[in-house]
């Protein structure tokens, strides 16, 4: 099932970056754009981004409900909220979507029912998904049980092997 969620993201991706250059020169370029140096956990629309910016960069913890007054999103948002310094030394990135009207690319990728929490890992496949909400604490711990993630941790920490 991995492989085809990587390959629909990709085949989506893809066919977006076509659409982009069919753009008249004199549209002006979005202003969002990818963090370079973060001090604070990054809580992004997911229209309003362009998720190829992300990719080898950042991991992306996708939160997707049908409407934002959804009990679940508050609370997942908020259990991202409270472990945000540690968020950010796994290079994390949130990003919501609670509007089902305006098909965002990754709402059309990752087609959710109801409430969805997603992490998309640095090579921009989606690692792990779950229609319920996750603790801070088990969201770290699939992270880091993430082939990427677990070079970085050995690389910072070469006596490690």
């Amino acid at each position: 099932m991995k492989p085809i969620f990587t390959f629909v993201f990709a085949a989506v991706f893809a066919a977006s970056a076509g659409a982009a250059q069919s753009i008249p020169a004199d549209t002006p370029e979005p202003t969002v754009q990818a963090p370079v140096d973060e001090e604070e956990l990054l809580f992004l629309d997911a229209r309003a981004i362009d998720v190829r910016e992300y990719v080898w960069n950042h991991r992306l913890v996708v939160v997707m409900a049908d409407t934002a007054d959804n009990p679940q999103f508050g609370r997942q948002l908020e259990e991202l909220r409270a472990r945000a310094e540690e968020f950010l030394i796994r290079d994390v990135v949130v990003i919501f979507d609670a509007n089902p009207e305006d098909e965002s690319p990754l709402r059309q990728v990752l087609r959710p029912n109801g409430f969805m929490t997603a992490i998309i890992d640095k090579d921009g496949e989606v690692k792990a998904r779950r229609p319920a909400v996750r603790s801070g604490r088990e969201l770290m711990a699939v992270i880091d049980k993430f082939p990427l993630r677990r070079q970085e941790i050995l690389d910072r920490n070469p006596a490690g092997r």
